[in-house]
């Protein structure tokens, strides 16, 4: 009996502080006319003084375990996607399994960067589908304003705070669920997308160094591959797509690939002008908005894709 990993219910999370583009006009040399017209961003969410990415996971879970009806208890593991962990060790994950009051079980980080969701995506739906275990929940938070020069208007103007989660679980329905999902890394591009210190380099966590063309560039090709390779995988058109839920890094990314499919814009999910660039977190967090909104439906198909620091990319096709 072929086994699949469904969507059982999704949550997200978002600090209360809201940066917008005023704002930073009064910290760094730009202007919201600039910020709007090379990224889509308003405005993004940071995380309060003393607030880590374990209290924006553990927010995010609550909410998707409010959703799903379910008990911590009946939860078997947690994976977080996240670049910014509260320290070294340990992980992220193991305090949300003891903050929402979990069994013991496996509970682990994993560090993709900005596609670190699809990845965890990807380890969560390999388990279950090992049969070892049930349900996991998957985590994409970040704290990315702990990364950030705010004085480097290239970058501080990208990024916010956030977390969104997705309850995954087992069901011997195959034509639903994750149908295939796909990661990839080129670590020869790792200088384009990177921070300026580490825990075995300069023990301090650093600042995000970004070579914005050079990226955008690959970027762009990177995800027509990788969308072409789900399609072919799958044996579907760009037609059969309901919704493309992309990273929410940029709205010319995001249009550009939509552009590639030959996808209307009303049928992709664009959150980037509220919360900016969340890295692992920014996936789920436009999922959930989706959800709960009603605009993806139960049995529409998913297409779920990222590029990241690595340079990581990955994507997944999901029959919700």
């Amino acid at each position: 009996m072929s086994v699949s990993s469904v969507i059982r219910a999704t949550g997200s999370y978002l600090p209360d502080k809201v940066l917008t583009n005023a704002d930073l006009e009064k910290i760094v040399d730009t202007s919201d006319d600039w910020i709007v017209q090379r990224t889509g961003i308003h405005e993004r969410h940071i995380a309060a003084e003393g607030q880590p990415t374990s209290g924006l996971a553990i927010h995010a879970a609550q909410n998707a375990l409010t959703a799903s009806g379910l008990k911590p208890e009946e939860i078997d593991g947690v994976i977080v996607a996240t670049t910014t962990p509260d320290e070294s060790f340990p992980s992220v994950a193991v305090k949300v399994q003891a903050a929402l009051g979990m069994k013991p079980g496996p509970a682990f980080d994993v560090q993709a960067v900005c596609s670190g969701f699809i990845y965890a995506l990807s380890v969560a739906d390999a388990m279950i589908k090992s049969g070892a275990m049930n349900r996991i929940m998957v985590i994409g938070a970040e704290k990315m304003s702990s990364l950030l020069d705010w004085n480097d208007r290239t970058t501080c103007v990208l990024f916010g705070d956030g977390a969104g989660a997705v309850i995954l679980e087992k069901s011997e329905n195959a034509e639903n669920g994750i149908l295939s999902t796909h990661l990839y890394a080129d670590g020869k591009l790792n200088d384009l997308l990177h921070t300026s210190g580490g825990v075995s380099t300069t023990g301090t966590a650093g600042h995000i160094v970004m070579h914005g063309k050079e990226v955008f560039k690959n970027a762009v090709n990177l995800m027509a591959d990788i969308v072409e390779e789900v399609l072919t995988k799958n044996k579907i058109t760009p037609d059969k797509i309901d919704w493309l839920v992309p990273h929410q890094a940029n709205l010319r990314i995001i249009t550009g690939t939509a552009e590639k499919l030959d996808m209307d814009m009303g049928r992709v999910v664009v959150t980037v002008d509220k919360h900016g660039n969340t890295s692992a977190a920014s996936i789920p967090l436009a999922l959930d908005t989706a959800v709960r909104d009603g605009r993806i439906q139960r049995g529409q198909l998913l297409l779920l894709e990222a590029l990241g620091g690595g340079l990581t990319w990955g994507a997944a096709l999901i029959r919700f």
